[in-house]
């Protein structure tokens, strides 16, 4: 059942949000310009550096011997990963000789959401009508309902069983005959299922637990501890709640995987018997892990393809920055018109046209003189190219202005 409020906002607190809107405006803006400056910097850097440090990379063929000859160079090797450490998740009882062990938690729970819609009003106020919905659902935290706003949902949410999402990463992790630092360690990956061996004194202990919490918010349970009525086990899934194939608020789900030792390719510089990172003069680092034996073009052409991609990730995050920045501070101009919304309606518009057409002639310019400082024969090219095209187009386009036609002479030339 949904549940709708409504909410209305005088024209001074409008005319008062906004003139708060306008610092926020400021704030955006000069993140968002900061922003892509820095990231122009950080992208030549680390193509800098990987150029560099593509020339001086060297093959360590095999890593089952420390070879002194490598020390301080940076590698690239391939081999198999190992490791003795046993991880073990305390709550549950599991131990597993593994890299990493992970244990993923959702509970399923009552989720409010919420939909609203404004109106405008004749001499500046605004209506908004929010509208609050409730579905069920898995959740991987546990949901407060004790603030709804349809009384009739209010603390409906429980579990019944608290254990919260943990990872667990081994400490010692091999590589041949080098062992591998913790930031390659955080990097191998490859979830597998865990057999799930759990004690029946740690089931039956789970089970006691989620018939008291269902006790507790119903009167009608019924169960035996020692049946195990809400334990449910299918592979690596630990299932709690009365019906598996059928989740009721309160249940709970839990996920165990875990990551073996695996044949990787690593590119990183050897310190005696273990790996760390490249430092470029540039001060950009270099120190990578991949899945799998993957050759040192690869392994290049995979780290340059990651910093394009994060230049224009960061890109477009610069300009809607920069977009939002400068919505905020003009949007008071619309806000002053809001005393007749047909009128601020027509303004907001166009001036959202124009505001992101200035958005991004700002972000262009700020990459174009970034490029000038960080790439300056480069930078200063493409704005001579984008100037001359500027200057070209503009003066093609008063050649081909709207010419005025010449009104033929009629007049009969005098005879003298």
């Amino acid at each position: 059942m949904a549940v709708q409020v409504t909410t209305k906002t005088s024209y001074g607190q409008r005319l008062g949000n906004s003139f708060k809107g306008i610092g926020s405006g400021f704030l955006l803006l000069i993140i968002g310009t900061v922003l892509l400056w820095w990231n122009e910097g950080r992208a030549v850097k680390t193509a800098k550096m990987l150029n560099r440090a593509e020339k001086v990379a060297v093959e360590m063929p095999d890593v089952r011997t420390v070879d002194p000859q490598f020390d301080g160079k940076l590698v690239h090797a391939s081999g198999m990963t190992a490791t003795n450490d046993v991880l073990i998740d305390n709550i549950f009882g599991i131990k597993e000789n593994a890299v990493k062990l992970e244990r993923k938690v959702e509970y399923y729970q009552v989720r409010e959401t919420s939909t609203s819609t404004t109106k405008d009003k004749i001499g500046g106020g605004q209506e908004t009508v929010t509208t609050y919905d409730y579905k069920e659902g898995w959740s991987s935290t546990r949901i407060n309902s004790s603030e709804f706003k349809d009384e009739a949902y209010r603390g409906v949410n429980f579990v019944l069983c608290d254990a919260g999402s943990d990872r667990w990463t081994a400490e010692n992790v091999t590589f041949g005959a080098y062992r591998l630092p913790k930031e390659l360690i955080s990097s191998i990956s490859g979830d597998r299922p865990v057999d799930l061996n759990i004690s029946e004194d740690i089931l039956k202990r789970l089970n006691r637990a989620a018939v008291t919490a269902k006790r507790d918010t119903s009167k009608a349970v019924q169960a035996v501890a020692g049946e195990l009525k809400y334990i449910h086990i299918n592979e690596n899934v630990l299932y709690i709640g009365a019906d598996n194939m059928n989740p009721q608020v309160g249940d709970v789900r839990i996920t165990f995987t875990k990551v073996l030792p695996a044949e990787v390719s690593v590119l990183a510089k050897v310190s005696g018997d273990t790996f760390q990172r490249h430092t470029d003069k540039n001060g950009k680092n270099l120190e990578t892990l991949s899945m799998g034996v993957k050759s040192m073009d690869e392994m290049f052409s995979s780290e340059r393809s990651s910093n394009k991609m994060w230049t224009w990730i960061l890109r477009i995050l610069g300009f809607f920055l920069i977009a939002g920045g400068l919505k905020g501070i003009f949007e008071i101009l619309v806000t002053i018109l809001k005393v007749i919304p047909f009128i601020a309606n027509i303004v907001n518009l166009a001036m959202n046209v124009v505001l992101n057409v200035v958005a991004f002639a700002w972000t262009f310019i700020v990459i174009a003189l970034a490029w000038v400082y960080y790439r300056p024969v480069l930078g200063i090219l493409l704005l001579a190219i984008g100037v001359g095209a500027l200057v070209f187009f503009a003066g093609k386009g008063k050649d081909q202005g709207p010419q005025v036609p010449r009104t033929p002479d009629t007049t009969t030339p005098s005879a003298e």
